[in-house]
């Protein structure tokens, strides 16, 4: 199996970048550092913190599942953009360490997760196609759309990460 690290690199670099975006709209609107990190898209959604580290975890995930590694456990006590920025630069720290030969065969691996109360296991193609990628975009474009919502200038080349 080709290794999921080097477009989740790319994609949480993107991601960091427009996190230095929203932090000089932070700054420049004298907000306060709570403010853009408990915004939501729409109320039943999680908060930018949120979506961000579920981006994080999802990216470890995958790294180490199919790297078979263990995930290393991150606390989600994120409450300002410098600490999500944080949190990224661990994540990519993290997922830089689980080499290209790490995958050799994950694609055939069982892969066992917890998702609430339920456990879910998948083959590792599987889980990474059905599970790990919609999930790590998903958070990812929901914090993209709450930034842009709220008048960061943050688009779709940013995203790209361009």
């Amino acid at each position: 199996m080709q290794s999921p690290v080097p477009a989740m690199s790319h994609s949480l670099t993107a991601l960091s970048k427009i996190l230095a975006k929203a932090q000089a709209f932070e700054d420049a609107k004298k907000m306060k550092p709570d403010v853009i990190p408990n915004l939501r898209l729409i109320a039943d959604m999680l908060p930018f913190w949120r979506q961000i580290t579920i981006c994080c975890d999802h990216a470890k995930g995958a790294a180490a599942r199919l790297g078979g590694l263990d995930n290393p456990v991150f606390e989600d006590k994120e409450a300002t953009l410098a600490d999500l920025q944080d949190r990224i630069a661990k994540t990519l720290a993290f997922i830089a360490t689980v080499p290209d030969s790490a995958f050799v065969g994950a694609e055939d691996r069982t892969i066992t997760i917890k998702a609430g109360p339920r456990e879910i296991t998948f083959v590792g193609a599987q889980y990474l196609a059905s599970y790990a990628v919609p999930n790590f975009y998903f958070h990812m474009s929901v914090a993209h759309c709450i930034l842009r919502a709220n008048g960061v200038d943050v688009g779709k080349t940013d995203f790209l990460g361009a």
